[in-house]
């Protein structure tokens, strides 16, 4: 099939997509989009979260049929130009980034806390954080950059 979806607002398309390959696939090589990490496959470690229409979703257990005419959003995709969204500018500064597999689902996820949520809770930030393993054990530096983020946020 050829897939026709917006990805980071740009519309693109991608031939030859077998309608059952994951939208993880189709974001890595297809389009050439290598920020969301290909971990798991199995939506259990968060490191290929993506924004589906506003969504936050483990883009490894979305079929890419399901995209069609719709809209990704991936951590490429949050920065404006070659400045950095004020969530991936935290985890810079905080040093949140150890080996680095992690953090674009840590900053989707945490991106998509602060949309909802200015000012959360550590226990807030803590289960909106859940779905994403850091193996390195970095948590504390990861709970620090949302901090930071969140405080800029409210301040701003």
């Amino acid at each position: 099939m050829r897939l026709r979806c917006k990805v980071n607002g740009e519309a693109l398309e991608a031939d030859d997509v077998w309608p059952g390959e994951s939208l993880l696939y189709v974001l890595r090589e297809r389009l050439g989009l290598p920020g969301s990490k290909n971990a798991c496959e199995q939506g259990e470690c968060g490191s290929c979260t993506v924004y589906l229409d506003g969504v936050p979703v483990c883009s490894c257990l979305v079929a890419a049929g399901q995209v069609e005419g719709h809209e990704v959003t991936t951590v490429e995709g949050l920065a404006d130009g070659d400045r950095l969204d004020p969530v991936q500018q935290a985890f810079v500064e905080k040093g949140a980034v150890q080996c680095g597999f992690c953090t674009p689902g840590l900053i989707v996820a945490t991106h998509d806390l602060l949309e909802r949520r200015c000012q959360p809770s550590d226990p807030e930030i803590r289960e909106a954080l859940a779905g994403n393993l850091c193996r390195c054990t970095g948590y504390e530096k990861i709970l620090d950059a949302v901090r930071l983020a969140a405080d800029r946020k409210a301040a701003s």
